[in-house]
């Protein structure tokens, strides 16, 4: 009588490093041949530490990519108006390609309307009205970041599981992701990603769902994906039992724990043994976050 043999399984590891610095690599040899190199301001406003450390792992891919940065620092006590002036100032300079507001904003700014005053042609971080307008509509525009970075990630992993459902194209655009008869879920409706991320498996033929805090039994829901990302803020949520068996699982929480250590939403050596192929925390979307903003200020210069 033949025994049954059960393989142990491991999810391939999707690297956001190794594809982010693909992605600078790309853009570095572009800007060099461009007789000015495109202008990337940041504003940052108070001292908030996270927001710090983001923006410095941003000025050192705008080395790597051969885009000039440009700071703007304010402190914690500006006003609405203060911001707005330096927006106003930077939306005018033609020697500013993208503008970047680091969010959260200190408590009692208007995040929202100084978001909307920065130019739709100079929002790398594609959250203006009439760029999220583009996306839905399936025009070109400046298209969220770290959605942006899910996708190439997604492609990554069918590039390396699916041979067959690889792209036609070469460069690190999104035209080139074909999701055919694929399941998407998302687990999250932030207009920071959540939105977003669903319009764009839209348009690679993907049929997407968006489960959120009121969705019934979510775990079922999420079942049903042949590419679930999960994007809530709570640590560790989604469990290996939440999977389906070689599912692509993009997870975009970064949560630290009371331990100091970081993880994201999905229970990560839980998920492992049950996916396909999985993004880490750290390690996986965050580096491509910061990858496609230079993308989008390299689009917004051309």
């Amino acid at each position: 009588m033949s025994k049954t043999v059960f393989m142990e399984h491991t999810a391939q590891i999707i690297d956001g490093k190794i594809v982010s610095n693909r992605v600078l690599g790309e853009i570095a040899s572009q800007t060099a041949s461009m007789a000015t190199p495109p202008g990337l301001a940041v504003i940052l406003v108070g001292d908030d530490p996270a927001s710090h450390v983001y923006v410095a792992n941003k000025i050192k891919a705008c080395a790597k990519a051969g885009i000039r940065s440009i700071e703007h620092r304010l402190p914690a006590t500006s006003t609405n108006e203060d911001i707005a002036a330096v927006i106003d100032a930077l939306n005018s300079d033609t020697s500013v390609n993208g503008i970047l507001l680091q969010l959260p904003l200190p408590r009692g700014l208007d995040e929202d309307n100084l978001v909307q005053r920065i130019a739709p042609e100079k929002d790398v971080d594609g959250l203006t009205i009439p760029n999220i307008g583009k996306l839905v509509a399936g025009l070109d525009g400046l298209v969220p970041c770290t959605p942006q970075g899910s996708m190439l990630l997604i492609r990554e992993a069918l590039n390396k599981t699916s041979p067959s459902l690889q792209g036609g194209g070469k460069g690190e655009g999104l035209k080139d992701i074909d999701l055919s008869g694929k399941n998407a879920v998302v687990i999250g409706r932030s207009l920071l990603f959540g939105k977003p991320m669903a319009q764009l498996l839209l348009a690679a033929n993907a049929t997407v769902t968006t489960a959120h805090s009121k969705t019934q039994n979510l775990d079922e829901v999420c079942r049903s994906a042949d590419i679930l990302v999960a994007a809530v803020g709570r640590p560790k949520m989604v469990k290996g039992n939440w999977i389906k068996p070689g599912a692509i699982v993009i997870d975009v929480g970064i949560n630290r724990l009371d331990t100091g250590k970081l993880c994201g939403d999905v229970d990560f050596d839980d998920a492992v043994k049950v996916a396909g192929a999985i993004t880490p925390v750290p390690g996986g979307v965050g580096p491509m976050t910061i990858a496609c903003l230079m993308a989008n200020t390299l689009k917004a210069t051309k």
